[in-house]
């Protein structure tokens, strides 16, 4: 399936997706945002990450801020930080000439002999889904599609670890990567958010306080309380 660019949702809303249902839609169906201590965090390791210029570092050239898009997945965001290592054989005059041709759209001579390897930096430590493994690697998939690549690895930085944790691409990661890209267009598509189920994660959530689901799930055995009941008095009649 291609999407067109009316169809973009940021790349952020697939880790939101495999976070909770719920906070997606609230987010982007709703257009509801509530910011707590974990994202402001968050907010300004990426902004940091942003700010830097451009650099060469022991021959790898360093971009950040880099605006990606991917019409087979229909997403639109920015990668954290994209380390390219051309060739030993070139110079870094041909190097910063040739990413310019390639993030423009020159594909012609192609990237023989390059990797390019996305990096997404995260406040906290590895977690126990695939919500940051997801993320990277629509990153990469985005610029296997502008850039005409193929991107085997990628890496995730961890503020509590301080360090960087490599990710590979295999099969399985893509395939979960697609399937949360079209899952997240029948979310929004629908218009409809879930409702609220409580769970330990929601602790962390910037959105508690709208969300709402411990009050949500009163209601619900509210409910079943005052059918059981009725049905109490329809059996007596």
């Amino acid at each position: 399936m291609s999407y067109t660019e009316d169809d973009l949702i940021p790349l952020s809303a697939l880790q939101h997706l495999l976070f909770c249902e719920r906070q997606t839609a609230l987010i982007h169906i709703e257009r509801v945002w509530e910011e707590n201590r974990y994202t402001a965090e968050g907010r300004i390791l990426h902004n940091k990450a942003h700010d830097g210029k451009p650099e060469t570092r022991d021959g790898v050239r360093i971009t950040r801020g880099l605006p990606l898009r991917s019409f087979t997945l229909g997403i639109v965001g920015q990668a954290d930080v994209v380390l390219w290592k051309p060739p030993d054989e070139m110079s870094q005059r041909i190097v910063q000439q040739t990413m310019s041709r390639r993030l423009h759209g020159d594909r012609e001579n192609g990237l023989p002999g390059w990797t390019v390897t996305p990096m997404e930096y995260k406040r906290g430590r590895p977690k126990k889904n695939d919500c940051d493994l997801v993320q990277l690697c629509a990153q990469a998939i985005c610029l296997e599609e502008m850039l005409g690549v193929t991107i085997p690895t990628g890496q995730l930085f961890y503020g509590e670890k301080r360090r960087r944790f490599d990710v590979e691409f295999n099969d399985g990661l893509r395939a979960i990567t697609e399937r949360a890209a079209i899952r997240l267009h029948e979310l929004i598509r629908s218009g409809i958010t879930p409702p609220a189920v409580k769970e330990k994660k929601c602790e962390t959530c910037s959105l508690l306080s709208i969300c709402l689901p411990k009050i949500a799930g009163q209601q619900r055995s509210a409910r079943k309380y005052f059918e059981r009941e009725l049905s109490k008095i329809t059996d007596t009649t």
